[in-house]
């Protein structure tokens, strides 16, 4: 065993909430808190864990339970596990290996792995680097020429699906970033940079790792014609500018070709008109609590989109997983599967690969002993009768 796959081994790490620990003590406060906060006031982030809590299981006692099944099915792919690694920009700060590194720990465990526009590795050495599917998320930043640029790349280099995120028209606004330096430590000068100092040297493994790696560099998949791949620097004024529309999605899937997933979808409304645009999939998502502060609980919002959908796509779930009893809680309510996104990258940014090795080991083992307590065979057998929702839910 590496002395990475140490660090993160039981006893010091037995939960995703461990892996955050270890997380924060590795990295500078600036990049723990991109990772790990959200908009505003963090309602929605807080709520995207705790409305899990709402929920209570009903198991079937004196049931001989096997191995149980944890595949599924996602888009024509068949997933060993019933997750997926969601899209988390800027991995490479949290650790060197970042997106290939995540890549490669999604595709040994046999599920997919889904790559932001806002990734440190080109994308084609992230394909290279998994053995199992991988989908690129996208953003329209750069213009319409350069997302056009980054779907021929997906599509050349093997990938699986597009992502399409339709909740950032500005990124929200997070006040840990703005408070801890994370503008600074992108984009600042020396002299801006100076009051965060000290919390970087506080934290020698990361800032030897991270100059190693050359630090910050361009944005590698988003190139922009006559001027190359776009400045980090760049990015804030570049979301503002990529507002994704409903018409938008017409000469996406012309251009792709291939089964888009709409991501972003709280609503019933949006869910039908992801349906009628083409959508292959709907992930119910509030960006992880990240954009809007103040809207539902993705899980909350599921029912509603499930209802809504009527079995003519398939429904996918993020935010707030950090167990494998919240997984088997979004499968009972109607999700094909879910995208998982702090909860790998906490141990990525915890030990690298070993860390997200780690993550995936520990809601996998999750997974299996909540469904052999439930008294159920397989992931695919899950559904609303394993489950109590509380009444006011239905009001």
């Amino acid at each position: 065993m590496s002395s990475l796959s140490r660090s993160v081994a039981s006893p010091r790490v037995i939960c995703i909430a461990d892996l955050r620990t270890v997380a924060r003590e590795r990295v500078p406060k600036a990049v723990f808190d991109y990772l790990d906060g959200g908009a505003e006031g963090e309602v929605t982030l807080r709520e995207n864990c705790r409305v899990f809590e709402d929920i209570t299981f009903r198991p079937r006692h004196a049931v001989a339970v096997g191995n149980c099944g944890m595949g599924v099915r996602v888009l024509g792919h068949d997933l060993k596990l019933p997750f997926l690694l969601a899209p988390v920009g800027y991995s490479r700060l949290m650790h060197p290996g970042g997106e290939v590194a995540a890549a490669r720990a999604a595709g040994n465990a046999g599920t997919a792995y889904i790559l932001s526009t806002i990734s440190g590795h080109k994308l084609e050495d992230v394909k290279a680097g998994s053995k199992g599917p991988v989908f690129y998320q996208l953003y329209l930043m750069g213009g319409r020429a350069a997302a056009e640029g980054a779907i021929d790349r997906a599509r050349n280099a093997g990938f699986a699906a597009l992502v399409v995120t339709i909740d950032t028209p500005v990124a929200g606004i997070r006040e840990r970033d703005f408070r801890n330096g994370m503008k600074e430590l992108i984009c600042g000068s020396v002299f801006e940079k100076l009051p965060f100092v000290p919390n970087i040297l506080a934290h020698p493994g990361w800032l030897w790792d991270y100059v190693r790696d050359g630090g910050l560099m361009a944005l590698p998949n988003v190139v922009v014609p006559g001027k190359g791949p776009m400045p980090l620097t760049d990015i804030a004024a570049a979301l503002a500018e990529s507002v994704v529309t409903w018409a938008d999605l017409k000469w996406i899937r012309e251009h792709w070709r291939g089964p888009i997933v709409v991501k972003g979808v709280l609503t019933a409304d949006d869910a039908r008109r992801a349906v009628d645009e083409g959508a292959a999939a709907i992930s119910v998502s509030n960006h992880g609590g990240r954009q809007l502060d103040c809207v539902p609980a993705a899980l909350r919002a599921l029912p509603e989109v499930v209802k809504a959908v009527g079995g003519q796509t398939e429904i996918l779930m993020d935010g707030g997983v950090r167990r494998g009893t919240d997984i088997v809680k979004a499968l009972c309510l109607g999700a094909r599967a879910v995208l998982c996104g702090r909860g790998y990258a906490y141990g990525l940014a915890a030990a690298g690969e070993a860390g997200v090795n780690r993550a995936i080991e520990i809601l996998r083992a999750d997974l299996d002993r909540t469904l052999r307590l439930l008294g159920c065979v397989s992931a695919a057998d899950l559904n609303s009768s394993y489950v109590n929702l509380p009444r006011w839910w239905d009001a």
